[in-house]
Parts: C-alpha cells; sequence; structure tokens
C-alpha cells in the first residue's frame, strides 16, 4: 500500500457522484456520513535478547451510515469503489425505513490541527528502531545483575481519514501514533517480579528514540521491578486510599467517565442518570473531558463525524453538568454534539467516547495529603479493571501502592486491589492535590467491542473509605 497521502475521491471515487450516493443514502434521515480510512501500522517486539515480531500491517476502506431516530444502518467495505458505495447505500437506507427526518446541522468547521501530519513510520529505518531495542536491552541488564529479561516494543501508526457529509462538506485528518513500552523481570532467591513503564502520543518515532528517553523509561521499569521485589502482602479492609498523580486518573476514568457517556444517559442505564444539575462528587471536584490538547494520545483534532474536537466540563465543583455527545445522542437528548463521535476504524459505527478525561488539581501539596492519611494505602500505579455502568462499582489492582501508618509512606505493598463505586468515591474525596498530571501516553478504552486510544490524567487525591483487597492478615 503506497505512503502517499490517502486522497480517495482522486484514486477511487468520483466525489460528486459519491456525494451524490450519500444524499440518496439519508434522504429521509436525521443524519449520516461517509467515512473513508486508511491505516498503517507497524509493531516491533524484542524479548529477552532477540527480535520476537516485527510486523506491518495496512487497511484501508468505507463506511456509509444513516441514521432515523434510535436506529442507524451501517454498511461498509475494505473496497473503495464506487460499485461498492452502490451496494452499501441498500444497506445503510434500510434504517431510513419511510423517512420523515429532517437532517441535522452540519458540524462546525476547524483550521486547527493538534498534532502534526508526518508519518511516524518514516522518521527511522529499520536498523536504526532494532539497534535502539537492542540498546535498551543490553542498558537495562547493565543497570541490576537480577534482571532476567527484558521486553521493549516500538509502536508506530497513521491513520488518515476524510468524513464527507451530506450537506457536501468534506473533513480530512491524518492522525499519527507512537509509543514505546519497557517491561522488566528481576529475581532473587527464587522469587520474580515485574515492572512496566513507557509511553507515547501523536508525535513521531524521533524523541523516543533518543538515548534520555529510552534510558529514563528503561530506569522507571526496572525502579517498579525492584519496589515489587521487597514488597509485602496487602492488607485487606476498608481504608482511606491516597491516589498519586497521573496514570492512576484510570480509576477516575473507568468508574466515572464511562457513566457519563450519553448512550448510557439517555437509556437510563448509567449510574449518573437523571442527576444533571445535582452534587455527584465532593465540593473542588472538577472533570473535564479534552480532546483538544496538543499531541496527546487521546486528542483529535475533529471527531470520526467531523466534529471539531472540544475541551467539555462534565462535573464543575461537584456538580454534573455535562455529558460526552456524539451527533446521535445529543440530537435524541436536545443537546450539543461535543467532538466525542469516536469509532475504531471505517468497519464500526460511531458511538459517545471519552478522549483526554482528567480532574483538575487543588490547592493542596501532595506531600501533605500523605502526611493526612492515618491508616490506608497510597496507590502510585495502576493496571487492569473492570466496571459496572449501571451501579458503578469498579475493581482496579495496583501495581505500585505503599502502606501508610500516620502520615508516614511504609513499604511497598503487593496484591492490592481497590473495590468501590464511581458516585460514592467522588462524594468521600477528602483532598485534592495541586499536582495535576497527565498519564505518559498510555491509555486503551474498550467499549461495545471497540478499543479506541485515549488519555487520562489527575492530581495527588485522598479518597476516604475504599475497600482494600489483599492477603495480608
Amino acid at each position: 500500500m503506497s505512503d502517499t497521502p490517502f486522497r480517495p475521491f482522486e484514486s477511487a471515487l468520483d466525489q460528486a457522484a459519491a456525494l451524490e450516493s450519500l444524499r440518496q443514502a439519508v434522504a429521509g434521515a436525521d443524519d449520516g456520513e461517509l467515512f473513508l480510512e486508511r491505516r498503517r501500522s507497524e509493531v516491533i517486539a524484542f524479548d529477552d535478547g532477540r527480535v520476537k515480531t516485527a510486523s506491518y500491517d495496512a487497511s484501508e476502506g468505507f463506511g456509509l451510515r444513516a441514521v432515523r431516530g434510535e436506529t442507524a444502518g451501517y454498511a461498509h467495505s475494505t473496497e473503495i469503489s464506487e460499485a461498492a458505495l452502490k451496494r452499501a447505500v441498500a444497506t445503510a437506507r434500510l434504517a431510513v425505513g419511510s423517512g420523515g427526518g429532517v437532517l441535522a446541522d452540519a458540524p462546525a468547521c476547524t483550521n486547527t490541527r493538534l498534532y502534526g501530519d508526518g508519518d511516524p513510520m518514516a522518521d527511522a529505518g529499520f536498523p536504526l528502531k532494532i539497534e535502539t531495542l537492542r540498546e535498551i536491552d543490553a542498558f537495562t541488564r547493565d543497570l541490576d545483575r537480577r534482571v532476567v529479561q527484558v521486553s521493549a516494543t516500538l509502536a508506530a501508526s497513521m491513520q488518515e481519514v476524510e468524513i464527507l457529509r451530506p450537506e457536501g462538506h468534506l473533513v480530512r485528518d491524518a492522525r499519527p501514533m507512537t509509543r514505546l513500552n519497557v517491561s522488566v523481570i528481576v529475581e532473587e532467591n527464587g522469587r520474580r517480579e515485574t515492572g512496566m513503564s513507557g509511553g507515547g502520543g501523536r508525535f513521531g518515532l524521533t524523541g523516543l528514540l533518543e538515548a534520555g528517553h529510552w534510558q529514563a523509561t528503561a530506569r522507571e521499569a526496572l525502579r517498579i521491578a525492584q519496589v515489587n521485589l521487597a514488597a509485602e502482602p496487602a492488607p485487606a479492609g476498608r481504608l482511606d486510599v491516597v491516589l498519586g498523580a497521573g496514570w492512576p486518573g484510570i480509576l477516575l476514568h473507568e468508574a466515572v467517565g464511562h457513566g457519563l457517556e450519553s448512550d448510557f444517559n439517555r437509556k437510563q442505564t448509567s449510574a449518573f442518570a437523571g442527576l444533571m444539575g445535582h452534587r455527584v462528587a465532593a465540593p473542588g471536584v472538577t472533570v473535564l473531558d479534552d480532546g483538544t490538547i496538543p499531541d496527546r494520545r487521546g486528542s483529535i483534532t475533529v471527531d470520526d463525524e467531523g466534529t471539531p474536537s472540544g475541551c467539555n466540563v462534565l462535573i464543575e465543583d461537584g456538580v454534573l453538568v455535562g455529558y460526552m455527545q456524539d451527533r446521535q445522542n445529543a440530537r435524541l437528548m436536545g443537546a450539543a454534539p461535543t467532538g466525542n463521535g469516536r469509532r475504531q476504524s471505517y468497519a464500526h459505527i460511531p458511538m459517545p467516547r471519552m478522549t483526554n478525561t482528567l480532574m483538575l488539581g487543588g490547592d493542596t501539596a501532595p506531600q501533605d495529603i500523605v502526611a493526612e492519611l492515618k491508616d490506608g494505602i497510597y496507590a502510585v500505579g495502576f493496571g487492569g479493571g473492570q466496571v459496572d455502568i449501571t451501579n458503578g462499582k469498579f475493581v482496579f489492582s495496583c501495581t505500585e501502592a505503599y502502606r501508610v501508618r500516620n502520615g508516614v509512606v511504609g513499604a511497598p505493598v503487593k496484591g492490592a486491589t481497590l473495590v468501590g463505586d464511581g458516585p460514592a468515591a467522588m462524594r468521600q474525596i477528602r483532598a485534592i492535590g495541586n499536582d495535576m498530571a497527565l498519564d505518559p501516553g498510555i491509555g486503551n478504552c474498550g467499549k461495545a467491542g471497540q478499543w479506541v486510544p485515549v488519555g487520562v490524567g489527575q492530581p495527588t487525591l485522598l479518597m476516604g473509605g475504599l475497600t482494600v483487597g489483599g492477603s495480608a492478615p
């Protein structure tokens, strides 16, 4: 597949004919669009001193959607041609029925670009990428004789989209993405522990390949492994918890963010349904979903319906003030789209999704927050988690956490899980740090079988009364 710019209306389709087909599909509908995409990606994994995998993938296709009320007709194809488009029209029109709809207003236009459009896979040749991964392996092993395994992965992709609207407006976006991950296993006296670090964003590979960056990443992965090697069994019971700044915002993303997506609230299946204008969190808690932060993993210049990305306030000083909206749910709820209509690819229908979800900082120094903790856990790293949208109940595993007694940070603990429910946890926030930070660029979000890149962020928080699962007596 060519690495020249993706221009399907120059190489495969006549734009005027495609517009006529789109208008046939949405005649009598409320909304719709033709979404065309080309995606190229590569992943190189270096594991235990050798190249484990080196893959390159390329795909392209289109998706055609017609929306009438709560129903959407969707057809997609890997073949970008007038014949395939005409076949898709018949399928998409099944949702329109006898029609009667009025096309929604077109999205606003934007000249803003939140990231460059250069191809990150062209930033460095294959030999340099392999040599960098080899250097990461050797460098990490030299840091500590207890290192028994090093895994390092470089990933880069370029997603190019064109969105044709029924009114004739054409939106283009080229979305780069890169990431470097390092995982380290250390062993001492028969005990093995793992540490991981990494990150990236919507920028080229050049910065990730610089020695100063990858060395810091390797050191951080090793530090976490060393911490876990000295960890004691985590306590169990109902305890106060201090959450660190940055990546621990994944708890906010899962326990609160999903519950503020408009489809769950329109259908009354969210724990936050019907609470607009009500207090849902402690005073001082302000939560945003901001897709406009330059170069961030979750940022998008426009969403996958053509709506410009936005900085949307969801909770303001503890009060629920907004939901994340795509075009269909916004229309049905009498609200405005917020730039959160996202899809995994041309083969998927858009839905309201998060971008970069974060909590704004307060005015308390983080060390003072930890000093306030009399008996609890200080959690600064998280792994997997799950949440029940209907009641907000969540379970998260900690990858780096410490026991705290009388404000003093003690030994690291292993095997800690945090259990609670999002609405209650938000109301039990007792202190908000002045150190709001974003995650390093590692987030992926799953919903209804679709995955999209996201970002999270938060300051240090003191949260009361969470259930901590552990194995210590």
